[in-house]
């Protein structure tokens, strides 16, 4: 399990980055100021340091030419800093990869692993399984009930999306930014069309949804066939949030969710 170190200061933030990151396999600690950070990523040897620039003590530039004066540790810098000028000193200050803020958890995460992949740091992602369906990432392989599915680089990617977060309601918008990289959202049809594709793979159909179901204006959610029932079976007395039939398939655009 690769061992973060997240300098932020802003605490808001820096509980939902732990929290997000802690969900996706890492281990994580904090700092909340520069020479914090500075001391526990020489005490501690984090694998991967996320580092902010607008920190109230020192500035984060200066925490890193710091850290690099002591310690080859991968650095991420997650700043709100959009300006090239500033990009290229800490780039050339010796920070490894650079995301502005503000960023989906997808992103982040991706980026993390890739630092770790090019420093030989990273361990392999284990399988995912949801009820019948295995998706192993590192593999791109999928199998249903122990048959192999063929799947399509965009299908496979969506999959791999949904499976990470099984359980949870992911919305429209997010899937676009982070499958598709359109953080605009928008009324495109591809993610429904995808959606369909998947459906029909997996055996089901938006009338008759056994893994992928659409929840009305939130979004779309993987879930074990088991699991959806238990769901419909706890929400009958009130009523079901579950989208009608056919829903899943419509380009009906619906609210963004929060990450």
């Amino acid at each position: 399990m690769p061992h973060l170190l997240l300098v932020e200061d802003d605490p808001l933030l820096r509980a939902t980055l732990v929290r997000v990151l802690r969900g996706r396999g890492h281990a994580v600690a904090t700092a909340a100021t520069g020479m914090s950070g500075l001391d526990a990523a020489v005490t501690d040897r984090p694998d991967l340091v996320v580092l902010d620039l607008g920190l109230p003590d020192v500035d984060g530039a200066q925490v890193l030419r710091m850290l690099r004066a002591v310690s080859d540790v991968p650095v991420i810098v997650a700043t709100a800093r959009n300006e090239e000028p500033v990009m290229v000193a800490v780039l050339g200050d010796g920070a490894d990869d650079y995301i502005v803020k503000p960023f989906g958890p997808a992103q982040l995460d991706a980026r993390i692993k890739a630092v770790l992949r090019r420093f030989g740091t990273a361990g392999p992602e284990p399988a995912l399984r949801v009820g019948g369906l295995l998706v192993d990432a590192a593999a791109r392989e999928v199998t249903l009930d122990g048959a192999s599915l063929e799947l399509t680089p965009r299908e496979f990617d969506l999959l791999v999306y949904l499976a990470r977060r099984a359980g949870q309601v992911i919305s429209r918008r997010e899937l676009l930014a982070e499958v598709w990289q359109q953080p605009l959202g928008g009324t495109d049809k591809t993610l429904d069309v995808h959606l369909s594709w998947l459906r029909r793979k997996l055996g089901e159909t938006a009338q008759r949804p056994r893994y992928l179901h659409t929840v009305r204006t939130v979004g779309v959610k993987l879930a074990a066939p088991d699991e959806l029932a238990l769901a419909g079976a706890s929400n009958t007395a009130g009523g079901s949030d579950v989208a009608p039939a056919g829903y899943g398939d419509s380009p009906t655009p619906v609210l963004p969710g929060t990450p």
